[in-house]
């Protein structure tokens, strides 16, 4: 039987809690006496909820608080930049607990509904026109997630590869170190191979028509499924499957927050 996933599992961790705690943003002072501040974790909660189950703001329980209140302080931490401050600090613990693999990456893309559209949404072309969104995503060598970047669905793959490569949110090792990057054959053009290596990588990338090649190269070990798993693990965030946010910065916002998870699992925070 399986067994039915209670509040406690969309819940922030005590060792995660203790981490965010210290990259959250001053609360602005208040200009006349009124209700206190609602409770940071509590609040954290109940974002945490929206984003695994992917329930809708309305629909919050209100064990959270007021679903305005919980939408107002996402917004609030969003604009801080506090979601991206977790996900580097998520890289920073993952690199010094496992440590990350530069010397081996991957980026691909995924599409997702974008019903209400928004900027960086565009008519699907695998969904009938639909208005649709497409993330770029880039991860180490294990699956790590690097760098993700959002634009409309009808935008080709090879269009997103310069933003995905400046979104990286921790700094690259110098160009000292060798780094592989491997892609699908979407991206087998000759200027997307010029600027694989104006970035300092080794591009690795199907050509056209190689796909049923059979390798039997000693030693050759498939490299570019990792992000797909990884897009699959950002999927399990059930407000990742669709894209309900109009705002973009709402979107990303939500996207680093389960880069942010992801990593800090990868690093044993949770046990």
């Amino acid at each position: 039987m399986t067994k039915r996933k209670t509040g406690h599992d969309y819940e922030i961790s005590d060792e995660l809690w203790t981490i965010i705690t210290a990259l959250l943003p001053l609360p602005k002072p208040k200009k006349k006496a009124g209700r206190p501040r609602e409770d940071d974790r509590k609040i954290m909660n109940g974002i945490f909820y929206l984003l695994r189950t992917g329930c809708q703001w309305k629909a919050l329980p209100r064990c959270y608080g007021a679903p305005s209140t919980v939408h107002d302080r996402f917004q609030e931490w969003q604009r801080s930049g506090l979601f991206d401050k977790m996900w580097q600090s998520g890289l920073m613990d993952y690199d010094k607990e496992e440590g990350l693999e530069w010397e081996w990456q991957a980026i691909d893309g995924a599409m997702t509904k974008a019903p209400l559209g928004g900027a960086g949404t565009g008519a699907n072309p695998t969904d009938r026109g639909k208005k649709g969104t497409k993330r770029s995503l880039l991860t180490d060598g294990k699956g790590i997630p690097l760098s993700v970047v959002v634009d409309g669905a009808n935008r080709h793959d090879k269009m997103l590869v310069i933003g995905t490569f400046d979104a990286i949110i921790i700094e690259r090792p110098s160009h000292k170190v060798t780094q592989n990057i491997c892609m699908d054959k979407g991206y087998d053009f000759p200027d997307i191979r010029q600027l694989v290596d104006d970035y300092g990588y080794t591009a690795h990338i199907r050509k056209r028509g190689e796909e049923n090649i059979r390798r039997d190269i000693p030693g050759y070990r498939a490299r570019r499924w990792v992000v797909e798993r990884t897009h699959s693990w950002l999927n399990r965030f059930r407000r990742l499957l669709i894209r309900w946010e109009k705002k973009i910065e709402n979107y990303l916002a939500m996207l680093h927050f389960a880069c942010a998870w992801i990593t800090f699992r990868a690093a044993g925070l949770f046990g």
